[in-house]
């Protein structure tokens, strides 16, 4: 059984593994072990906060295979992101350019420096191992996190965002950064990345263009990639598209990968889900489920085969079942089919 739970303590040696695997462009979780241990620190103390509106909390949870113990994957939220830091984005709009005198009409894209999303909450820090990219496990990392944001959602913003990750090739080379490093930085994208990962960012202020830049300006390779996804990312984004996000032009500052947005109430997940009273006792169906308990930092959820009635106020799981969701009889499950 795959079981979503917040990270712990003992977690540390899988995330330090996931960081190395997940390679570059994978900004919120950087190969640098100090860091690691302070994100860890932090999302334990989110956990164990009380919290009546969303701030700086961090909740970062892993993937567990029950039956091994391994940890294969991860994910997170940011609470409020933009609070303490500078949050940028690149927002892609049109500028007009026209003369009636010369009968000439011209609508240009640009791009332009901001900080609209602060405040908002973030999807963040998804990774899966290879081979665990199967059957729902992916959905489960991803969507279980709406299941938590609907059971406290005093703690979350009322827009939702993911920053998508960017095209790069294998050696972490960023078309959209190659033409940035040429004309105003001197540093290659993974070192950049990886800054803006362990919290310098004050070099963005210092050297990013502080007017719009024109689209048509870029490099042809940097054109291609604006809005556009690396190719791991794509079951990532079209995941979050069927729940309702949106791209509106806002893209990442370095590798110009979309930003997707959605408010909590449009949020398919959050929407369709439905708590149940828990009852014991055998269940078996054709049917994938997601199911999350009602607890903070307790917090577990799973995908299984059930039969869920949607018109009743009782859903029977299995003894094991229950025990791995850290629930009782009587308990509540929130509950929707995948």
């Amino acid at each position: 059984m795959m079981i979503l739970r917040p990270i712990q303590q003992c977690d540390y040696p899988a995330l330090l593994k996931i960081a190395h695997e997940s390679g570059h462009g994978f900004t919120s979780l950087p190969n640098n072990e100090e860091l690691l241990q302070k994100k860890i620190a932090h999302s334990i103390s989110s956990f164990a906060k009380s919290a009546s509106h969303p701030g700086d909390e961090g909740y970062l949870f892993v993937l567990e295979d029950s039956e091994t113990g391994e940890v294969v994957g991860t994910s997170a939220i940011e609470a409020a992101v933009g609070l303490d830091d500078a949050f940028y984005h690149y927002h892609l709009s049109k500028a007009i350019h026209s003369s009636r005198t010369l009968n000439v009409y011209k609508a240009v894209d640009i791009l332009t420096l901001c900080n609209d999303y602060t405040g908002a909450t973030e999807l963040c820090t998804l990774f899966l191992k290879d081979g665990y990219r199967k059957n729902n496990n992916g959905k489960l990392l991803s969507k279980a996190r709406f299941m938590f944001i609907k059971q406290h959602q005093e703690r979350f913003a009322e827009t939702v965002i993911a920053e998508m990750r960017g095209v790069s090739n294998e050696h972490g080379s960023s078309p959209f950064w190659q033409w940035l490093e040429e004309h105003f930085f001197s540093m290659d994208f993974p070192t950049a990345d990886y800054l803006t990962g362990i919290g310098q960012k004050v070099f963005i202020a210092e050297l990013m263009p502080k007017y719009p830049i024109y689209v048509n300006l870029l490099s042809k390779e940097a054109q291609a990639v604006i809005g556009k996804v690396h190719n791991n990312t794509r079951p990532a984004i079209e995941l979050l598209k069927k729940e309702g996000f949106t791209f509106n032009g806002y893209v990442d500052i370095f590798d110009a990968g979309p930003t997707v947005e959605a408010k909590v109430d449009n949020i398919a997940t959050i929407r369709n889900a439905k708590n149940f009273t828990v009852k014991i006792g055998e269940n078996s169906g054709e049917t994938a489920i997601m199911l999350a308990n009602d607890k903070l930092n307790d917090f577990r959820a799973t995908v299984a085969q059930l039969n869920l009635d949607e018109t009743s106020s009782e859903l029977t799981l299995p003894q094991a079942m229950a025990d791995a969701l850290h629930l009782q009889a009587g308990d509540i499950v929130t509950a929707t089919r995948i």
